[in-house]
């Protein structure tokens, strides 16, 4: 409990883990690069709505900027950008990380492949991050996944079972169930398999995840997705890890059953009613609506990012995948129109949340 702890980004992600450590009795602070999501922090504390019920947590919060003065350092730093935020702030926070502290790193993609040379793979921990959560109101959460729902696998860079990654799950356990890998570089490659196969994809034809499940025409085009995924990270070397719930007896079938359970996993943690995404595609309603009104919406964050006018973190899901994929000769054309199909949305170029775009989409798939 001695512990100085830091979270840095405090968007959805952060401010839920840094609402929980604080409950739990940690010496936390939150850091943000948002004004007004700070100053409402400082003034009125941070508010977590789960399912309708709403909670108000007093929390330390700092400017960004206010990192200059700041005249201490801090064991543990939970670093909950986005992955494209991911280097220039931890070259801001390696400063004040203790030279025997550690960077974890609650984020989608494989960040620890480009942070680990800033910090040091030593103070590097990796994170598979299910937590499901939204914010368009500066110090306002909504909380989609609980302490019951919510789930973080944490482990060495190298897979040593060490005292310190056992202390960072037993910390982790205040915010949603948390298991220590051998395998984080595997577990963190099963997350993505469902980055590339829904986050991606949700944004560009605008369904629910739930529909991409349900609706044949779409889970074909989801599965292939994953299965790209998969195959770049078998030829990079990655063993899957099972994650979530999921057992190897569940990863014992083919690259397409084991993309569905994962896809199925993950979904069914989310809810039915969590992911009720009520997307007007005609009128493309503002983030605020969509943020605030009606029962508590899963929004997922590449879709956030667009309601918001925000790049999204699609070039380090499917784009990362593509890549990836030329690295190694295997071909990922599917990721690779979903990526420049994303950024022609992010620029303007492309309507968000079409069916057109699905239908473009399967012509090029077949």
């Amino acid at each position: 409990m001695n512990k100085k702890i830091a979270v840095l980004g405090t968007g959805a992600i952060g401010s839920s883990i840094g609402a929980d450590l604080t409950k739990a009795g940690h010496d936390v602070v939150l850091i943000d690069q948002w004004p007004e999501h700070v100053e409402a922090m400082k003034a009125h504390g941070l508010r977590i709505r789960i399912r309708g019920e709403e909670s108000r947590f007093p929390v330390k919060a700092m400017h960004i900027c206010d990192l200059a003065s700041l005249n201490h350092q801090f064991d543990i730093v939970f670093l909950a950008s986005k992955a494209n935020d991911s280097r220039w702030m931890a070259q801001l926070i390696e400063p004040y990380l203790k030279s025997n502290g550690v960077l974890v790193l609650a984020q989608n993609s494989m960040c620890d492949e480009w942070i680990a040379p800033i910090i040091g793979a030593e103070r590097d921990i990796g994170v598979v991050v299910e937590l499901s959560a939204q914010v368009f109101e500066p110090g306002l959460v909504r909380r989609n996944t609980d302490q019951t729902t919510t789930q973080f696998v944490v482990g060495e860079l190298d897979g040593r079972i060490t005292p310190r990654i056992q202390e960072v799950a037993q910390i982790m356990s205040a915010v949603g169930k948390t298991k220590v890998s051998t395998n984080i570089w595997g577990a963190k490659w099963t997350k993505l398999i469902h980055s590339t196969a829904s986050l991606c994809l949700t944004p560009i034809v605008g369904v629910a995840a739930n529909e991409l499940l349900e609706n044949p025409k779409y889970l074909t085009l989801s599965i292939k997705l994953g299965c790209e995924t998969v195959r770049v990270g078998e030829a990079l070397g990655y063993v899957l890890e099972p994650a979530f719930g999921l057992t190897m007896d569940d990863f014992n079938c083919s690259t397409e059953e084991r993309v569905k359970k994962v896809l199925q996993k993950i979904n069914s943690d989310l809810g039915r009613e969590g992911q009720n995404e009520v997307l007007d595609r005609q009128s493309q309603k503002s983030a605020s609506t969509l943020g605030r009104e009606g029962t508590e919406r899963w929004l997922s964050a590449t879709l956030q990012d667009l309601l918001k006018g925000r790049v999204s973190e699609t070039s380090y899901l499917s784009g990362y995948v593509a890549r990836k994929g030329r690295e190694v000769g295997v071909p990922t054309p599917i990721n690779d129109m979903v990526t420049s199909m994303m950024r022609e949305i992010e620029q303007g170029k492309r309507e968000m949340m079409s069916p057109a775009n699905f239908k473009m989409l399967e012509q090029y798939m077949r």
